[in-house]
Formats: C-alpha cells, structure tokens, sequence
C-alpha cells in the first residue's frame, strides 16, 4: 500500500474522517452545504478559481490538472461542508462503493499539505468501507451530502471529529483536533 493512501485507509481510533466541499464564495461556516456547479467549459478550465470558507482552489476545474489548495482558517467546523467544483454525470457513488479517485489534502489552518494521489502516481482505488467513515460519507453520500457522480470535483472540508481527531495521524502530519481539507476527483465507481 502506497503512504498517499495511508491517510485515507488508517482505521482511526479517535474520531472518524467526514469530507465536505463548499457551494459557493459565501460561507456556511456551520452546517454541509451541497450546491453544486459545473466548470466542465474549456473557457474556463484553465484559470478557474473558486473560494469558499478560507479554502481557495485554482485549477478548480481542470480534471487534467492538480487543483493548487490554499487554506487559512481557524475555525472549527462543526459538520461536514461540501462544494461540487465540477458535477460529474457518471456513476453515482454509494457507501459501498470501490472507487478510484484523484485527491489533495490540506490542513485548514494553514494549508500545508499532507497528501496527494497526484503526487504518487495517479488515481488510487479502494473500497469506501475500508475508509474512514468521512471519506465515505464525503464520496458516497450521509442522507445530506449528494453522493458523487463519476466526472465530477468535489471540495470537502472535514471537522476534526469527523477527520483524524483526539490522536492526529501517527507520522504527525495531521495534529490532534485540527480539520482537514480534501478536494477529489471521481475517476470511476464499480
């Protein structure tokens, strides 16, 4: 198994990894928001940015490229919040699904990031149930988080509760308490 899917398969004792992605520049700063827009214009994939509670995204919807990630937040989100940066019209995505994904993940508070499947190789695939439960309900849908659909982008940020919480990550990467930011890609579902 490589280290990038380390952070995502590491079965947590503390809390449970929760995504979310952000629907538009104004904040909900305390509940999921699921307001979805679609960039897929070559117009503008290249230069397009999108910001959303002290997270920004560039190259938000070039599935071709790495989205570059700046977060800066001190706040501590109490729900999963998420943004669909692109809304995909493949596959829906369950609880249950394997999927392969492309992803970036940050910090909020500082941005720094901690992993990147672009970084090792490419998309990486695995089974929703062997993930922390936020990456679940981040991908495959909660009851108030839409599921993905193959295609799409989806920016997520994570309480720390619903992330890597009380304990961090054992190499440090992720602190204790500290809210963690995704933005994935849905490359396919089976």
């Amino acid at each position: 198994m490589s280290r990038s899917t380390f952070a995502l398969l590491a079965v947590v004792t503390g809390g449970a990894v929760a995504l979310a992605g952000c629907s538009s520049s104004s904040s909900n700063r305390t509940g999921s928001s699921t307001a979805s827009s679609s960039g897929n214009s070559a117009a503008s994939t290249a230069q397009s940015s999108v910001s959303f509670n002290g997270v920004t995204v560039r190259n938000a919807t070039d599935l071709a490229s790495k989205p570059g990630v700046d977060a800066h937040s001190s706040d501590k989100p109490a729900a999963l919040q998420v943004k669909d940066l692109v809304t995909g019209d493949g596959a829906e995505a369950k609880p249950t699904s394997t999927v392969t994904v492309q992803y970036v993940g940050v910090r909020y508070a500082d941005g720094k990031q901690f992993d990147a499947s672009w970084d090792h190789g490419g998309a990486t695939s695995f089974s929703l149930q062997q993930v922390v439960p936020g990456f679940t309900q981040g991908i495959g849908g909660n009851g108030t988080v839409a599921p993905m659909k193959v295609g799409g982008r989806r920016l997520m940020i994570l309480p720390a509760d619903l992330g890597y919480g009380a304990s961090g990550t054992p190499d440090g990467s992720i602190p204790p308490n500290a809210p963690i930011v995704f933005v994935v890609d849905l490359v396919g579902v089976s």
